[in-house]
């Protein structure tokens, strides 16, 4: 079985039900992309530090840039079944609001498979940083983050096109 053979089909078991890697190898190379998304939810307290660059451990967001991007290239590492592709371009963009950060990344590769679950670690990781760069500040007198959570992880756009 190959990748998008059909909507009903596993194509990560054998008939076996075994678990497999699918086959690429004789996919053509395409130009793919793709766009990712997902918040973390802080104390208005904490966004005013970072806008202020006032947290102790450096600079949140361009911290949290690199972690993201570290996160893409090596996708293949942490997600069993993913290939390991030809990352070409990482985009990563905040949102910063008054409660809450938004992270989009956008993912490019001209391979044979598409790059949505290296978009979707980008995001997770991205956020994670965030939460680890501020949890000094976050946490409440209980040691507790009550306002703390990462929450709308989603795929925004996927696409395939000839190069």
């Amino acid at each position: 079985m190959s990748e998008g053979d059909g909507a009903d089909e596993l194509t990560h078991t054998t008939a076996e039900g075994d678990v497999q890697m699918v086959d690429v190898g004789d996919k053509p190379d395409t130009k793919r992309r793709a766009v990712a998304a997902g918040e973390i939810h802080l104390r208005p307290s904490t966004i005013e530090a970072i806008r202020a660059d006032e947290v102790g451990k450096g600079d949140v967001l361009a911290t949290a840039r690199v972690g993201a991007i570290q996160a893409v290239k090596h996708t293949w590492e942490t997600i069993p079944m993913c290939h390991a592709i030809p990352i070409t371009n990482v985009d990563t963009a905040f949102d910063v609001g008054e409660a809450r950060i938004e992270l989009e990344v956008t993912v490019e590769t001209t391979g044979k498979t598409g790059c949505e679950m290296e978009a979707l670690e980008g995001v997770t990781t991205g956020l994670n940083v965030v939460w680890d760069m501020v949890k000094a500040v976050e946490k409440d007198d209980d040691g507790q983050y009550p306002a703390t959570r990462i929450e709308d992880v989603r795929v925004l756009e996927k696409e395939k096109r000839e190069p």
